[in-house]
């Protein structure tokens, strides 16, 4: 009866969790020091500034500097100052809620002033990527389908596995990452449309992030048992899908989502597979990274976990080890 309590307030708090994160994420977007550089003399770029309160963190430069900063995705906006119009370029691909932003901004500043403003988005995303939010749900599927295993493994198999059996659930994850991540990888580009021309690119990414997800939750559910499934699903859901850039990206998120964001498989996934599509790889090696210490970091606990849980116990005499009596 104890257990079963326990299961039930886990889930319920698992449940509220739930909808704490992604109603707390998402209630409330607005801008927040969301960077662009402005094309204008610096007494214009300072007064733009003050008028803006921090929505936008605005900065002076060149604008072939900006283009190219916009292009690297190293800014969200480059705003050309004219004589009675003013030229906004954006990268909406970076994310539609950031570009949005900034352009509903900067209109209701240069109206304020009665001068207008044009928009050009010179990175959109691609025909079949609607709103940019394919390469979310490709990531959250990647990151689901690696956790459902090794999910499956811990409850069908051995509660507390030792080294073989963990190094083979290893392996299997591997296996199984290396065929998710082709599979995502070419119903995303060639089957639909949705994000072409880079199938062996998304489908290294994807193996990695499968791998990740799978591996940690081989880690947890090792250390923890059936809590450790909980405890997954606490970090690629409940914490992870909100903060990963999908619908909000991290410039109109709160502070909470937009700073675990890039620390966490999903929104490090997110972040590299748009890199990888829409600005020629640019930037991409710190959130692979990011995936890539999850990965390594689960290898090692799942590992470790398995090793020291089952060695044998008990003191040395003569030689011989004196081991515990066998629990019946």
């Amino acid at each position: 009866m104890r257990r079963t309590v326990g299961l039930v307030v886990a889930v319920l708090g698992l449940q509220l969790g739930f909808v704490l994160s992604y109603v707390g994420a998402f209630h409330d977007p607005r801008p927040d020091a969301i960077p662009v550089e402005v094309v204008a003399q610096a007494p214009v770029v300072e007064q733009l500034a003050a008028g803006l309160d921090g929505t936008l963190e605005i900065t002076g430069a060149d604008e072939a500097t900006a283009r190219a900063d916009l292009l690297a995705d190293r800014t969200s906006g480059v705003l050309i100052v004219g004589e009675h119009e003013d030229v906004l370029l954006v990268a909406s691909a970076e994310g539609t809620s950031v570009s949005g932003a900034v352009e509903t901004v900067l209109t209701r500043a240069d109206a304020a002033q009665g001068r207008t403003l044009r928009v050009e988005d010179v990175v959109a995303p691609q025909a079949g990527d609607a709103r940019g939010l394919s390469g979310f749900y490709l990531v959250t599927g990647w990151i689901v389908g690696g956790y459902l295993l090794a999910a499956l493994l811990g409850l069908t198999g051995e509660k507390r596995p030792d080294l073989p059996t963990t190094a083979r659930r290893l392996g299997l994850a591997l296996g199984f990452a290396v065929l998710g991540g082709l599979g995502g990888a070419l119903i995303a580009g060639p089957v639909l449309g949705a994000l072409t021309g880079h199938v062996l690119a998304l489908w290294g990414l994807g193996t990695l992030l499968t791998f990740a997800a799978a591996a940690v939750t081989v880690a947890l559910s090792a250390l923890l048992g059936v809590v450790g499934i909980g405890v997954t699903i606490l970090l690629f859901v409940i914490l992870g899908n909100p903060s990963a850039g999908g619908a909000y990206q991290d410039g109109v998120l709160p502070a909470f989502w937009a700073t675990i964001g890039g620390w966490l498989p999903n929104g490090a996934g997110v972040d590299a597979l748009r890199r990888i599509v829409y600005f020629d790889g640019v930037g991409s090696t710190a959130p692979l990274l990011v995936a890539g210490a999850w990965a390594v970091g689960g290898i090692l606990v799942a590992l470790l976990t398995a090793r020291f849980r089952n060695a044998p116990h008990g003191r040395h005499e003569a030689g011989h080890v004196l081991r515990e009596p066998a629990a019946v």
